[in-house]
């Protein structure tokens, strides 16, 4: 043997011994210090990111496009998804899901662990999170969804539930929290204080908030499944001690915004936004403002400006081309004040003609899914860079990070009473007394943007005061779901209150009921999404959009198929 071969061999041997030494350090080495093992992890660490994430994702939905769907807001730039309903599949549930995974590991760990407040408060937040899913897009995976990581196909393309299915499942998910959170706070030996951002770790709340989901999802079952809606209802507004819910609006489900970076801040605000564009594009549907002003409303100065000039309507247009031009002095009574002038349209809306000089039109929205809303009013703004003066710009208080009414607010004792206004009021189930809940429920919405105060002159209006009308209850529902519109989209597709009437520039002729299933779902789980597609009720309104008819935001899911409802 040459002297390079045993050479070679000794090599060879001595790393052969070395072999299992190596093996036991790599462990070491690929066993990140500083990482998360799902076997050993506090489900408390995950707990936070589930609750915090929640929260961001719920109120962007609300407080962006779905207020355009819903006619509080609407945008002067970058119009399309929000003004026009032009999603074209690009909406996606990914975030909703990955909130849900993680969700599943703080249960898990909390079944392992025994500890029955994060089981709750899980199941809560498991509930919410697909109750989302299934109200925007409709069948959706559930039952074999979250066990990816399991592998196979069902876990890994999984089939999509009847939304039935999902409401059965979420309702009966939600009745077992009630139990889970039924102790005193002492009987809990795992805490959640120092993460929980919505409760700070009271079971009592988080039972309050899953009994009053479950009142949300049976009034949802209401036209579709009556007799459930009507027993679940009865059930736990018959039995307050069993059943507790959310009465007052200090246990209203809401979370503040720390405002330390724009991860961690009101959306769309101007502090983190260089350029302020994301704030200064929204600006007031006339929708909301018309139906706030006729009723004296007390919160359309808490959430919208006045227009930037005092208001004159006047027969003479400035001299000047076209639209280009600033508002000048004058004098009126004599006082010197700024002067613009209205546009017909603008009067028209507010029943007013050009004779009606100085009528007080604080206030002007844009109406929904206009050509050239950036114009509006004879805008000034040349550049169409979303800076009218002449249209109602958001209160300044959503420029900001942070502040004591910038929350994301996930249900409500005002959404509470008027669910229970709408079962006792107009359906006549067991459920307390219609008038006495739609006035604590307007109360509530009032107490909740620090106008208490106004409440007995509001309630006295007779626009306002109760007239047994399901009309009625849901359109000031709509009105306290500002920032939260997703859940009066929910109520509009059930009811077809408020009735919406779509813009000439949106893609449809009526307001949508569901979002496309997505272009992800399309490729990778083909065969699911088809039976989940044959389920969708095709109507006259279903051939536009961009994704054809099965597809469509017009074509009907289940729970609203055979009500006639919204449209």
């Amino acid at each position: 043997m040459k002297p390079v071969n045993k050479s070679i061999l000794l090599c060879l041997g001595l790393l052969l011994t070395a072999l299992p030494a190596c093996k036991k350090d790599l462990i070491k080495l690929n066993d990140n210090p500083n990482g998360s093992n799902p076997a050993t992890i506090n489900p408390n660490l995950v707990l936070s990111t589930v609750l915090t994430q929640a929260g961001i994702e719920i109120v962007t939905l609300g407080y962006q496009d779905m207020a355009g769907v819903m006619q509080h807001t609407q945008k002067d730039g970058w119009t399309t998804t929000h003004n026009e309903y032009d999603w074209a599949g690009t909406n996606s549930w990914t975030a909703y899901y990955d909130i849900l995974r993680n969700n599943q590991l703080v249960y898990d760990r909390a079944v392992t662990l025994n500890n029955e407040l994060q089981q709750g408060v899980s199941l809560v937040m498991k509930s919410m999170m697909f109750g989302l899913i299934t109200d925007l897009w409709g069948d959706a995976p559930y039952t074999q969804a979250l066990k990816g990581q399991l592998g196979g196909t069902d876990n890994t393309l999984p089939v999509y539930d009847p939304q039935q299915v999902i409401y059965t499942g979420i309702l009966a998910d939600l009745d077992k929290a009630n139990t889970l959170l039924s102790k005193s706070k002492s009987e809990y030996t795992n805490p959640i204080d120092a993460v929980d951002v919505y409760y700070a770790g009271d079971p009592t709340k988080w039972r309050k908030m899953a009994n009053s989901l479950a009142l949300r999802y049976y009034m949802r079952l209401s036209e579709k499944l009556p007799d459930v809606a009507k027993a679940g209802i009865e059930k736990i507004a018959g039995d307050p001690a069993k059943y507790p819910i959310i009465t007052d609006a200090s246990e209203d489900a809401a979370m503040s915004f720390p405002g330390n970076s724009n991860a961690d801040s009101w959306p769309a605000n101007a502090t983190y936004d260089t350029d302020s564009s994301g704030y200064r594009r929204l600006k007031m549907c006339n929708t909301l403002v018309t139906y706030l002003q006729t009723r004296h409303d007390p919160r359309l100065g808490v959430w919208a400006n006045k227009v930037q000039c005092f208001l004159l309507v006047d027969n003479n247009l400035p001299p000047g081309t076209g639209n280009v031009y600033k508002p000048v002095d004058t004098v009126v009574n004599g006082e010197s004040r700024k002067v613009r002038y209205i546009s017909p349209d603008v009067l028209a809306s507010k029943g007013l003609t050009l004779n009606d000089i100085n009528q007080d039109v604080d206030y002007v929205g844009l109406p929904p899914a206009i050509p050239g809303p950036a114009v509006y009013n004879l805008s000034p703004d040349a550049g169409q860079a979303s800076r009218n003066p002449h249209v109602s710009w958001l209160n300044d208080i959503y420029k900001q990070a942070k502040g004591p009414l910038l929350k994301a607010r996930l249900i409500s004792a005002a959404e509470v009473h008027f669910i229970l206004a709408e079962a006792a009021g107009i359906k006549g189930w067991a459920a307390g007394d219609g008038e006495t809940h739609y006035n604590a429920a307007i109360k509530a919405s009032l107490t909740t943007w620090g106008l208490a105060g106004y409440y007995t002159a509001y309630i006295s209006q007779p626009a306002v005061k109760y007239n047994h009308s399901q009309q009625q209850i849901v359109e000031q529902k709509w009105v306290a779901s500002w920032t939260a519109a997703t859940e009066a989209w929910a109520d509009f597709k059930r009811t077809g209150y408020p009735q919406l009437h779509a813009g000439p520039y949106a893609k449809g002729p009526v307001v949508p009921v569901r979002l496309y299933y997505m272009l992800e779902e399309r490729n990778l789980n083909k065969a699911n999404l088809a039976d989940a597609l044959k389920r969708l009720e095709v109507t006259n309104y279903s051939s536009f959009g961009a994704n054809g008819a099965q597809n469509s935001p017009w074509s009907k899911p289940w729970i609203i198929q055979g009500t006639g409802k919204p449209w």
